[in-house]
């Protein structure tokens, strides 16, 4: 069954030696500018046998910056970090798409470099706190973006795809899952515009079919993907669907004419769901399938409900993770304490499997 893993395959104009991916995972160790630095560099480049990196969340704008130390995509000093990230990988023979990630209202004006309030579909709230330099906050009510700010912010994605490339990249992932801003567009409980973004599901898809169309006609679709996370289970950051199972289809559906590079899916539990979705979409599918082992991941590549598998933690934990699954080595486990800043340990020192 984990043969199925080792066939070559595509993802857009992107080719792939074998079918297991790197998921994006947020670590915080970018500088305080939002900077990649070296220790990125190694970090990503240790893991570069994956048949594709999709990085961290990565701001496409100030606005969109939720968290401490994580890094931009669209200044000068943003592209010439990544530059060296994206070299580094390369260099070791990998793949690497710069995953744009607008944080919307799960951020605080203490984590941004302006400092301003944060933005949203609407002025609502999410319940919870949000870690500081200051400690723990309660997330602030953000301000809801007008009309033609949210057309701003189209083409704030579309700069910053520019940017992804210009620092070498092989291609974006747009981040339209776990209740981050595009999430939100999606959702009834986090969007109740009254214009042409809001009410219907035809409008509250308008947003991320706009954004995928402008950064697909920036860099091209081929190199184009889209990330999301059907129905959202666990309410991450507060978002819940209610109409998940008429939404999605018709997302699906819109985003399928645009020929995008792929759909990479955060499955939850909805078999049904995942199902309706992938007859939907024509092009490579990344699943995935949190919380279950490498053979059960396999099995949805050798059943055709994915084309490719992504993994999270276990990558974190597991710098070689292609390899030891090849070998049968045993894995690393992940500490948990070190997954949210800090230097070097829990980042880098995860040792390799000793042949």
């Amino acid at each position: 069954m984990i043969s199925a893993l080792w066939h070559p395959t595509v993802a857009g104009d992107i080719p792939l030696p074998h079918r297991l991916a790197m998921a994006p995972l947020t670590r915080n160790r970018s500088t305080p500018e939002g900077v990649p630095t070296e220790l990125n560099a190694e970090y990503y480049a240790q893991r570069a046998s994956n048949a594709l990196i999709i990085t961290e969340g990565t701001q496409p704008s100030a606005d969109g910056q939720g968290y401490l130390l994580t890094p931009g995509i669209y200044t000068e000093e943003h592209i010439a970090g990544w530059r060296k990230v994206t070299d580094a990988v390369h260099g070791s023979g990998g793949r690497i798409v710069i995953q744009l990630g607008h944080a919307g209202r799960i951020s605080h004006p203490d984590n941004t470099p302006h400092r301003r309030q944060p933005v949203a579909p609407s002025a609502i709230r999410a319940a919870g706190v949000i870690i500081t330099a200051s400690g723990p906050q309660e997330l602030p009510l953000p301000r809801e973006l007008s009309t033609e700010e949210v057309t701003s912010t189209v083409d704030d994605f579309r700069r910053a795809a520019a940017a992804a490339i210009a620092a070498g990249a092989d291609g974006v992932e747009i981040h339209g899952a776990n209740g981050y801003l595009v999430h939100q567009f999606l959702s009834t409980n986090t969007n109740q515009r009254t214009d042409r973004y809001g009410g219907s599901i035809e409008n509250r898809i308008r947003f991320v079919v706009e954004v995928a169309t402008a950064v697909a006609d920036e860099i091209g679709a081929g190199r184009t993907g889209l990330r999301l996370s059907p129905g959202n289970p666990f309410a991450i950051n507060d978002v819940v669907e209610s109409d998940a199972h008429e939404l999605y289809p018709e997302l699906v559906r819109a985003l399928a004419s645009l020929n995008l590079a792929y759909l990479h899916l955060a499955h939850g539990g909805d078999e049904e769901l995942l199902a309706t979705l992938r007859r939907l979409w024509p092009n490579t599918l990344i699943l995935n399938r949190a919380g279950t082992d490498i053979p059960t991941r396999a099995k949805d590549v050798e059943d055709g409900l994915a084309d490719v598998i992504a993994v999270g933690s276990m990558t974190l934990a597991n710098p070689d993770l292609v390899e030891r699954i090849r070998a049968g080595a045993p894995l690393n486990s992940p500490d948990p304490a070190t997954f949210y800043g800090g230097g070097a340990a829990g980042y880098t020192d995860y040792p390799a499997h000793a042949a």
